[in-house]
């Protein structure tokens, strides 16, 4: 069965679509199709407070293209949902009703927590091991989900409003690294090893970015990485390591939350 998600964050929204197979060696699934568009709603929630009008109207196209894509590969289902942007946009209700009146679609506010447990299902897929020991760091514009996973179970998992975006627009709380910091050497065991799962297209480019392009990165890595694209301006970063515009001036805040939790 064709199944389609909808990922509508802060700096992007993002369409994949998948082929579900129950097989013998479990749940598997192909991915058919994956289309972003930088809608950064952030930009008007973090300095306005709500979506602009301006904004919507490419919102609704967005929201339009990913329907048709959606039926073009004849899905049996999709699910819309919305994050840290829209949770926090005080016309989020009048937005998510005229998208449904425009597209058809559906646009499900998830709070923080459904979020986090959303990415942690993800994992379940991996079958990693009822022993292992890991934490996934999702970063986002708007947010960060970490979840701790220690013998064989999920232990806790929390929503930070700590974000690329949020970051850009000085919108973040002074005590937020501080909780940040805090919530996970009370909520993983810091001196035993873990595996550091993170996840977002940041941290996916910066993977594409080192020199030796393995499937790990270390904190040396981020930092160094860090180091270097800091300094620059925009357009430096763009022509130096091929980022596109809306990756180049997210990528150092969302490398200082990855060395954060790190």
């Amino acid at each position: 069965m064709k199944f389609a998600a909808i990922d509508i964050g802060t700096n992007a929204a993002r369409l994949l679509i998948g082929e579900v197979r129950m097989t013998n060696l479990g749940l598997q699934i192909q991915k058919l199709g994956y289309y972003r568009s930088p809608l950064r709603l952030g930009d008007d929630v973090f300095s306005k407070g709500k979506i602009s009008a301006s904004k919507l109207k490419q919102f609704i196209q967005t929201m339009q293209a990913f329907r048709l894509l959606a039926t073009a590969h004849q899905v049996t289902a999709l699910r819309a949902v919305a994050t840290s942007a829209m949770r926090e946009a005080s016309n989020n209700k009048k937005v998510a009703k005229e998208i449904l009146q425009q597209t058809g679609l559906q646009i499900e506010v998830i709070s923080g927590e459904e979020e986090a447990q959303l990415i942690f299902n993800a994992f379940e897929l991996l079958h990693l091991g009822r022993q292992a020991q890991y934490i996934v760091v999702d970063v986002g514009g708007g947010s960060t989900e970490i979840s701790v996973f220690e013998e064989g179970k999920r232990r806790a998992s929390q929503s930070f409003e700590l974000g690329t975006l949020r970051l850009l627009n000085q919108k973040v709380a002074p005590n937020i690294w501080d909780s940040f910091k805090n919530w996970i050497q009370t909520h993983a065991k810091v001196n035993e090893a873990h595996i550091v799962f993170g996840t977002g297209g940041n941290i996916n480019r910066a993977l594409k970015m080192l020199p030796n392009k393995s499937a790990k990165i270390s904190l040396k890595d981020l930092v160094q990485l860090h180091g270097k694209l800091s300094p620059l301006t925009l357009n430096e970063r763009i022509e130096q390591f091929q980022l596109k515009a809306d990756r180049a001036d997210v990528i150092v805040p969302a490398l200082e939350i990855y060395i954060a939790a790190l």
